[in-house]
C-alpha cells in the first residue's frame, strides 16, 4: 500500500520538479509511511524514502514504516535532514506550505541554508482524495458504527437528559464498539439550540416537543464517518414537520443525482435550489458536503465556491440544512462514496421523520 502511494506521490513530484519533499502533517505522514507514533519527518526522493524520528520510536517505526528507511535525527532534525540532502546532491526542498507556520519556515530557511525551499500546495493531500477499496471498507466499518450508535441514542433519549449526558452515551457506546474515538466533538443540540449549525453538546436539559439535532461520527481504524439526524422529541408542530420535509427532499435529491464529472458547485446546487425555492435560502448558510477520511474535513467540497470535478474514489458528506433561530434547526446526512456512474450510501440511518414521544 505505502508502495503505490510512494509511486503516485513520485509522480507528481516529476510533473512539480521536485527533487525531494518534506513531509510534517501528521495525516500526511501517516498515509505515506504507515507510522503512528506523534513524532516524526518523511523525506522522499525520486529513489529514496526515509522517516526521521526520534529514539522513543526506533523499534517501532522499522516495524510500521516498511518501505522507507529509517533515520534517528539529531536533537535539531533539520540538521539530519540537511545531512542526508548533502549525501544526496539535493539542492531544491518541497516543503508543506500549509502545515508550516511562518515561525517553522523561517527556521527551516536558517537550518538548511544553501537549499532551495519550495512551497508545495497540498500535494498529499490530492492523493488522500481518492480513497482505495481497503480505505472505503474502513469508511464503511466507522459508518456501521456511527448508524448504530443512532439506533442506540434513539431508544435511551427522554426529556430530562441533559445535551451532554446524551453526547457521553454516544461516545462511550463507539468506544465500546470498536472507536478509539470520535471523530470531532459530538453535537447534540436541541429545542432553539439546534438552529446552531456546529451546536456541540451543552448542559440544556431535553423538554418535551421539539427538535434534537445529532451530528457525530466515529473514529475507527485511522478513519471518520460523520452522521446527522434530526428527531423530535415528543410532539412536532406544523413548522417542525415543514422544515424537515424541505431538508429530506432536497439531501434525496443530491442523494439521487450526484455522480461523478460534477463540480463541488453543481452538487451543492442540488439541495440549495430545493431549500431555495422552499423560502429558505438564508436560513442554509454551510455548504452541501465536504470530503471525509482520515480528517473529518478533506477535499472536495460540495459548496459555492467549488469548482473541483467529483471523480470515484472520493468520499464525501451529504448534509443539507435549514436554521430557524429562536426555534430549531433540521440537518440530514449521509457518508457516500462516488462510484463510477453515481455513488454508494455508506450511512443506513433511517431518514423518516421520526417522533420519540
Amino acid at each position: 500500500m505505502e508502495k503505490q502511494r510512494l509511486a503516485r506521490l513520485r509522480q507528481e513530484m516529476e510533473q512539480q520538479r521536485l527533487e525531494a519533499i518534506l513531509i510534517t502533517n501528521p495525516y500526511n505522514r501517516k498515509y505515506m509511511t504507515g507510522f503512528t507514533g506523534s513524532s516524526g519527518y518523511g523525506l522522499i526522493t525520486a529513489d529514496r524514502a526515509y522517516l526521521l524520528t526520534d529514539f522513543r520510536y526506533m523499534t517501532q517505526a522499522p516495524a510500521q514504516a516498511v518501505e522507507y528507511e529509517v533515520v534517528e535525527h539529531e536533537a535539531k532534525p533539520m540538521a539530519t535532514v540537511k545531512s542526508l540532502l548533502g549525501q544526496l546532491n539535493i539542492k531544491r526542498l518541497g516543503f508543506e506550505q500549509n502545515s508550516v507556520t511562518f515561525g517553522t519556515y523561517a527556521s527551516y530557511a536558517k537550518d538548511l541554508a544553501g537549499i532551495e525551499l519550495v512551497p508545495v500546495d497540498a500535494l498529499v493531500e490530492k492523493l488522500r482524495m481518492y480513497k482505495d477499496e481497503r480505505e472505503i471498507q474502513i469508511i464503511q466499518e466507522a459508518a456501521d458504527l456511527a448508524d448504530r450508535t443512532f439506533s442506540y441514542v434513539t431508544g435511551i433519549l427522554k426529556p430530562g437528559m441533559t445535551e451532554e449526558e446524551v453526547a457521553l452515551e454516544m461516545e462511550f457506546f463507539m468506544r465500546k464498539h470498536g472507536a478509539t474515538g470520535t471523530s470531532f466533538e459530538t453535537i447534540v443540540a436541541s429545542g432553539e439550540r439546534s438552529a446552531l449549525p456546529h451546536g456541540v453538546a451543552s448542559g440544556r436539559t431535553l423538554k418535551g416537543n421539539e427538535f434534537v439535532k445529532f451530528d457525530f461520527g466515529a473514529l475507527y481504524k485511522d478513519y471518520c464517518s460523520d452522521l446527522t439526524r434530526t428527531v423530535c422529541l415528543g410532539q412536532p408542530t406544523d413548522k417542525h414537520k415543514e422544515i424537515y420535509s424541505i431538508v429530506l427532499d432536497a439531501q434525496l435529491n443530491v442523494l439521487d443525482k450526484l455522480k461523478p464529472g460534477m463540480t463541488g458547485r453543481e452538487g451543492d446546487a442540488l439541495a440549495r435550489d430545493i431549500i431555495a425555492k422552499a423560502g429558505y435560502g438564508d436560513y442554509f448558510g454551510h455548504g452541501t458536503g465536504h470530503g471525509i477520511g482520515m480528517e473529518i474535513h478533506e477535499a472536495p467540497r460540495l459548496s459555492l465556491h467549488s469548482d473541483m470535478v467529483l471523480e470515484p474514489g472520493m468520499v464525501v458528506t451529504v448534509e443539507p440544512g435549514i436554521y430557524l433561530p429562536g426555534f430549531g434547526g433540521v440537518r440530514i446526512e449521509d457518508d457516500v462514496v462516488i462510484t463510477d456512474s453515481g455513488i454508494r450510501i455508506l450511512t443506513q440511518s433511517s431518514k423518516a421523520f421520526t417522533v420519540i414521544d
